[in-house]
């Protein structure tokens, strides 16, 4: 397994086993893919880009991971809640990866939008982690 498959399966199951998030998103509104005409609201692993960052001396990587979390509430309120859950879950967590460790995970920008494509409305999150 990837470090960048470790992080994704650690930001999964921290998302997924919250209750304050659940009751946000329902019992099956964490995912890694959006698909029309899913039922909403819904948090998305929508991207892991992953750079090297070794030294001589130790093997590491740099992740910016994008999150996204849509409703399909007429106004930003639900989207901005869900996304305040995200951040307070996962900025600065000790997530244990599984063969790599956690660095460090920090929340960079989070972006409010209502999606131009579909009636919808979107947060998208990004935050950096380092993985060795």
């Amino acid at each position: 397994m990837s470090a960048a498959a470790a992080l994704q399966r650690a930001i999964f199951e921290r998302l997924a086993g919250d209750a304050a998030l659940t009751l946000l998103v329902g019992p099956d509104g964490i995912s890694d893919r959006l698909v029309d005409r899913q039922r909403l609201p819904k948090v998305v692993i929508a991207a892991i880009d992953s750079r090297d960052m070794s030294t001589a001396t130790e093997t590491g990587e740099e992740h910016v991971v994008t999150l996204q979390a849509w409703s399909g509430a007429s106004g930003h309120a639900e989207v901005q809640a869900i996304a305040a859950r995200v951040r307070a879950l996962l900025h600065d967590a000790g997530l244990a990866l599984d063969g790599f460790a956690l660095v460090g995970l920090l929340h960079r920008s989070t972006r409010i939008a209502r999606d131009a494509a579909r009636p919808h409305h979107r947060a998208e999150m990004r935050f950096r982690a380092v993985t060795e």
